[in-house]
């Protein structure tokens, strides 16, 4: 059997977010384009997702985003967004807060770890980001979700394949709860085995050094 050196071992990686924060969509692409290239050059990566979410029980009801800023947080608020979406389109991130829905992401984690033991979890990912910050999409209407799912390629579990509902409820809240025993208070965070956690919208640099970092000292498997 081939012995492992770092350079081949697996580098796990996992990526604290939820779908609705914008500093986690920023610094989720700028991590993507990190481990394309990596897996271009044959580098090996396992990415796994831990739930967070930015507004804990909030509704699946769905308002339009603007005006619950501008509710919540005062209208000083709602123009920091606008200007930091301007920003971002020099980052490639296509932003529309004035179709965005404001909801509740308990749902899309469910379909997140659906889309993991289905092998589909980062294009999942990408999709209910991209459905929130650039379609306007209603992420926690369950229609929705089953459209972006079977746009995926993410099916339901079949018979057998996937706890019942209420257990997977709790495991679901089970991971929330890990999560914040982590220490996690804002998202995102990455955590690079062997690696000392990042947190933020990290630079494509800082993710490229803690990974190789990760590759030099033998911390995959």
């Amino acid at each position: 059997m081939e012995q492992q050196t770092p350079r081949n071992a697996t580098v796990r990686v996992r990526i604290a977010l939820d779908v609705i924060c914008v500093h986690s969509y920023l610094g989720y692409t700028r991590f993507t384009r990190v481990a394309d290239r990596l897996r271009a050059e044959g580098r090996r990566l396992r990415v796994e997702f831990l739930p967070f979410e930015l507004a804990p029980g909030a509704g699946t009801e769905g308002e339009p985003l603007l005006p619950v800023l501008e509710r919540v947080f005062g209208a000083e608020a709602v123009q920091q967004t606008l200007r930091y979406a301007r920003q971002l389109a020099a980052e490639g991130l296509e932003l529309h807060y004035e179709r965005a829905v404001a909801t509740g992401t308990f749902e899309a984690h469910r379909l997140i770890a659906r889309a993991a033991r289905q092998g589909l979890a980062e294009p999942m990912v990408e999709r209910l980001f991209r459905a929130h910050f650039t379609d306007g999409l209603h992420i926690g209407d369950p229609d929705t979700l089953a459209r972006l799912a079977e746009e995926i390629g993410v099916t339901p579990d079949g018979p057998g394949a996937a706890p019942a509902r209420s257990a997977e409820t709790d495991r679901l809240r089970a991971a929330l709860d890990q999560v914040r025993r982590l220490g996690v208070t804002g998202v995102p965070v990455f955590f690079i085995d062997g690696v000392r956690p990042l947190t933020g919208s990290q630079s494509e640099a800082a993710l490229s050094a803690a990974l190789d970092e990760a590759a030099r000292t033998g911390s995959g498997f």
